[in-house]
């Protein structure tokens, strides 16, 4: 506990000397780390090995944790997407003269210190730094002991290129132990503001045990609506897409929900999950309509628990709704406000979904796959929020600022 505050009081006095590097400095970094991390694919690669060798290839999170030459290359490749972005801070967001003469400016500023507890996923200790940097923080980092030695190595070759600018204590990496988290939580003296990505559980115990505010990057229950005017080949595909680009990741699909119209087009629908031994749940209708026209070994009827489950692996489950109306109020039920998507061809019932979901991001005739900063432009994320102060959807730099009002007179007084 001693030792953790310890580093905590030095990220926060390190923080303070960020100010002072140009944003040219700042490229500097980001893409020195953009080229090291290549460089040094090797050694990364080796020490995520140690961390994969005590995880079971078939859990969920092995694919997170997993990192390999082409998964650096594009990490690189987002640093320097990041290290290109304009920087946010010193934005005039308001600025107006008050008839007294004085000059008001709301200026973006840094938010300070920011915390980062996440799960088996060593991709994010180089996106939340690099994002941090760009926008003036210092970052906390508190990993899972999943990704302990991958962790190590990626803040161990950060650290390294901070030396030459005498700023290695901007990053601090927490211990991985469990027991290191609550210290962060509550210190509220040195961190101002928590980010926790990873499971539901997780989430839960951060937002219950914080007294360090936080924005939640909620878990993803997503779901696709196959209209009664949807068009099958874009349906087909993007199920597919949602589904299976990566199971383990927040946007990835848990249900489809489809127009009872559209049951005979059910099976060819789905069709490409089965080459991917995707484990279907599916309500009696579509039960119906499947059976003997998909793998009968992964197909069963869904019970109540199917539905409002963030899967993460190859399973899914199907819900047949009668109108647009029922399947808004499914979704309304189950889900967690993250990513939703209509396949429509009516305009006037795609409308009606993006005005009705209430969700972080909603699509009409798109994969929910897309929901990630990288994707958006934002040249890398610190998170999903899937609440509604603040932030919402993917964050990137301009969430991790906050403001300041700088008021300049010329000797005026309140009467």
């Amino acid at each position: 506990m001693d030792s953790i505050l310890k580093e905590l009081h030095l990220t926060r006095q390190a923080a303070r000397k960020l100010i002072q590097l140009s944003n040219e400095d700042i490229n500097a970094i980001l893409n020195r780390l953009a080229d090291e991390t290549v460089r040094e694919t090797a050694r990364l690669l080796a020490a995520n090995q140690l961390d994969l060798e005590r995880m079971d290839p078939a859990d969920p999170k092995y694919d997170r944790l997993l990192l390999n030459p082409q998964r650096l290359e594009d990490i690189a490749q987002d640093i320097r997407k990041v290290a290109q972005l304009p920087s946010p801070l010193g934005r005039i967001l308001e600025g107006r003269t008050l008839p007294n003469g004085l000059e008001l400016k709301k200026i973006s500023v840094p938010m300070g210190v920011i915390g980062i507890v996440y799960e088996s996923r060593p991709n994010v200790t180089f996106d939340v730094f690099a994002l941090c940097l760009k926008s003036g923080n210092a970052a906390v980092l508190k990993g899972s002991r999943d990704a302990h030695f991958s962790n190590l190595a990626i803040v161990d070759l950060i650290k390294n290129i901070l030396t030459d600018y005498g700023l290695t204590q901007i990053v601090y990496l927490a211990p991985s132990e469990r027991e290191a988290l609550l210290p962060i939580l509550t210190a509220n003296a040195y961190i101002d503001l928590v980010i926790p990505r990873g499971s539901q559980g997780l989430i839960d115990f951060v937002r219950k045990n914080a007294t360090v505010p936080v924005i939640e990057t909620g878990a993803g229950i997503v779901h696709t609506y196959f209209d009664a005017s949807g068009d099958l080949a874009k349906g087909s595909a993007i199920v597919n897409n949602a589904k299976t680009r990566r199971v383990s990741v927040c946007n990835a699909l848990d249900t489809l929900i489809v127009h009872a119209a559209r049951l005979n087009d059910l099976a060819d629908l789905l069709a490409p999950l089965a080459e991917h031994q995707v484990e279907l749940f599916a309500d009696e209708m579509s039960l119906a309509q499947l059976q003997g026209k998909y793998p009968a070994e992964l197909l069963a009827l869904a019970e109540a628990q199917h539905f409002g489950t963030e899967f993460l692996s190859y399973k899914m489950s199907v819900k047949t709704v009668a109108n647009l109306q029922e399947a808004l109020d499914h979704i309304d039920r189950y889900s967690s406000r993250h990513s939703e998507t209509i396949v429509a061809e009516d305009l006037a019932v795609q409308e009606q979904f993006l005005r009705n979901v209430d969700a972080a991001v909603v699509y009409a005739n798109a994969s929910t796959a897309f929901t990630d900063g990288s994707q958006f432009g934002m040249g890398a994320e610190i998170g999903i929020s899937t609440q509604k102060l603040h932030a919402r959807g993917p964050m990137a730099l301009p969430e991790l600022t906050s403001y300041k009002w700088v008021v300049k007179g010329t000797g005026q007084i309140r009467a």
